[in-house]
């Protein structure tokens, strides 16, 4: 099953609350509702209202909206949700202030209320994550794409209070769950934990039940492979150039040529499956398609990222996959 709620639409989101209840109603169960309000537009009726027709969940952009979660009627949606034991949904980027300082506020004041930061908490986990052990009803989504954030997440925010979500339509289910799987691999999490992360522990919310604990966060894993920090900060570099709509050419060449460290290194199968990838994205790259804004074959740089920055964690046989080598980079 899935979570679905409307994108922004400056009209007002009473006709695309109607669509998705529908989309949930007609779905057997596959879809659960959220409605999506702006609070200073006739918000807590319109939510009421939903959750009256069956949404579970309420979703909030203050970015979008231009709002903050101290303003009086954030906070009364939050107590109505508390009240129907319904989710909170809160994009979670730049440009938000006091975003987490007013999560935590929220969350002291309605202890009831499930509160859930989308896309890692980027803004605020570098603090936050402290907090959070005093916050049990506050959880953080995996929607994001750079391991670095995701790592961070897994490593130190306790495991019952993890999400996974798949940003769709900006991102793929099925590539945002191997990215949030390797991740949550990587940082130790076990199979109980994980099938919580990656949907039990939001059935249970969807459910109005308490969230499940799942033990203490692991903790910072071991020391970073330098080698292979060389490939991430390089292809991330890449990206970075690519999401900004600039030539990737020189970093990529670069994190070629740090995938040369030998057949002999512990993680060569890593780096020649990098290369393999890199092979496969300078083969296939194109404009991006009819309503797409990057091209389809940055999945290929980001998988390449994700599985340098994931190398303790199971990769399949590719026997025709690049050695590692300098000849092979060039």
């Amino acid at each position: 099953g899935a979570v679905v709620f409307p994108m922004h639409e400056p009209d007002g989101y009473r006709a695309a609350n109607d669509a998705v209840l529908a989309a949930a109603h007609d779905s057997g169960g596959r879809l659960r509702a959220f409605c999506r309000v702006d609070p200073r537009d006739g918000a807590q009726a319109e939510a009421r209202r939903c959750l009256d027709a069956g949404a579970r969940g309420i979703k909030l952009h203050p970015r979008a909206e231009g709002f903050t979660l101290a303003e009086p009627a954030v906070a009364e949606l939050v107590a109505l949700a508390a009240e129907r034991r319904a989710c909170v949904l809160i994009h979670a980027g730049r440009g938000i202030p006091a975003l987490g300082r007013d999560t935590l506020a929220l969350s002291g004041r309605f202890p009831d209320a499930r509160l859930i930061l989308a896309h890692s908490a980027i803004s605020d986990l570098a603090w936050l994550w402290r907090e959070l052990p005093d916050h049990p009803n506050v959880l953080i989504d995996t929607s994001w794409w750079h391991p670095s954030d995701l790592l961070g997440l897994f490593c130190l925010v306790a495991p019952g209070q993890v999400l996974w979500a798949s940003d769709s339509p900006y991102g793929v289910p099925s590539f945002s769950a191997v990215l949030a799987l390797r991740c949550a691999l990587q940082a130790g999490l076990d199979s109980r934990q994980l099938a919580a992360v990656m949907g039990g522990q939001l059935e249970r919310l969807l459910d109005g039940e308490d969230p499940a604990d799942l033990g203490p966060a692991p903790g910072p894993g071991g020391a970073l492979d330098p080698l292979l920090e060389r490939v991430v900060a390089h292809l991330t570099g890449a990206l970075q150039r690519a999401y900004a709509h600039a030539d990737p050419e020189e970093p990529l060449g670069l994190a070629r040529l740090a995938c040369a460290i030998g057949e002999d290194h512990p993680h060569a199968k890593v780096a020649s499956e990098v290369l393999e990838l890199l092979d496969g994205y300078e083969a296939i790259v194109a404009p991006p398609p009819p309503g797409r804004v990057f091209p389809e074959a940055l999945r290929l740089l980001v998988t390449g990222l994700v599985l340098a920055r994931t190398p303790d964690v199971g990769l399949p046989e590719r026997p025709a996959a690049p050695p590692p080598t300098r000849e092979a980079a060039e």
